[in-house]
């Protein structure tokens, strides 16, 4: 059974194929966000890095693309639930990725900073209120058009989730890893049927 795991894991697409194949469709944006996937905790050490404390579980996070319609595309190495959303978009270079295809994303307030050029964005986020700047109703409306765009990326996130096998996830990064670039493919595979 692990062979055919390691098959199917083989044929998920690399980001930079991924991309590729949506700007060869005339795609313009991608869809960016991460999600934590909970696992059984396991005793001692080895579990301490997979917890989560944003989320107050313990779990593996990985980030996904989309494309405008909540495809999935393309999933990143799964990380200790310790880490950030941004620190494993930077660790993945999806902005360099993006910007060698010409394509720009759209992502949640997890990855505000992760775009440093502010005059040529490739990745659009929301704005945040600070204590003492609440936001103007444009920014507050901006907000809104970003989160209804993103809309679409919690759909092929809630595709992927529905393996019932990823609630008996048990194993370290590399093979969650695997196991969920398996199921992209079989996720994939469903929803083109």
């Amino acid at each position: 059974m692990q062979f055919d795991v390691e098959l199917l894991s083989a044929r998920a697409p690399r980001l930079d194929r991924a991309l590729k194949k949506i700007a060869r469709k005339g795609g313009v944006v991608v869809l960016l966000d991460g999600t934590l996937v909970r696992t059984r905790r396991r005793t001692g050490n080895e579990n301490r890095p997979n917890y989560s404390g944003k989320h107050k579980a313990h779990g593996l996070l990985f980030l996904a693309l989309t494309d405008e319609t909540g495809n999935l595309v393309w999933i990143s190495a799964a990380k200790p639930g310790r880490f950030s959303e941004i620190t494993t978009a930077r660790h993945n270079r999806i902005t360099t990725h993006l910007w060698e295809a010409g394509l720009g994303a759209v992502a949640d307030l997890g990855f505000v900073g992760l775009d440093d050029d502010p005059d040529d964005p490739v990745i659009v986020t929301g704005r945040r209120a600070t204590r003492g700047h609440p936001l103007t109703d444009a920014q507050k409306e901006a907000n809104r058009l970003v989160s209804r765009e993103r809309a679409a990326n919690e759909h092929g996130f809630a595709d992927l989730k529905n393996w019932r096998i990823l609630t008996k996830v048990r194993m370290n990064a590399r093979h969650a890893t695997t196991l969920l670039r398996a199921l992209l493919v079989l996720t994939n595979a469903e929803v083109h049927r």
